[in-house]
């Protein structure tokens, strides 16, 4: 209920496949998706083998870059139920370390 109920910080939403990770900054106000970020959109590495933490790697650093474009300085990580461990970590880590607080 904390979560839910907070209207101040936007809403980090990641969903992973078995090969891909996508990543969702949702403002819960205005119902909309702020920006967004997926591994698919990793070209430069399509011709080398990339591991899924990798992808997780480049995925969190990229989407920190893209919230710090729109402004945005602090978020929560909505887990969904989900543990918090390997590309998750990973990932939300890599958007920490690009300056944002979570």
């Amino acid at each position: 209920m904390k979560i839910k109920n907070n209207k101040i910080l936007h809403r980090i939403s990641i969903f992973k496949s078995n090969k891909e990770i996508y990543v969702q900054i949702i403002d819960d106000i205005e119902r909309k998706t702020i920006t967004s970020y997926s591994s698919l959109k990793i070209d430069k590495y399509k011709n080398k083998k990339i591991t899924k933490i990798d992808k997780s790697k480049i995925v969190g650093l990229g989407i920190a870059k893209k919230m710090k474009k729109h402004n945005i300085k602090k978020a929560y990580y909505d887990n969904k139920g989900g543990k918090y461990h390997g590309r998750i970590k990973v990932l939300i880590e890599n958007i920490r370390s690009g300056g944002i607080k979570i």
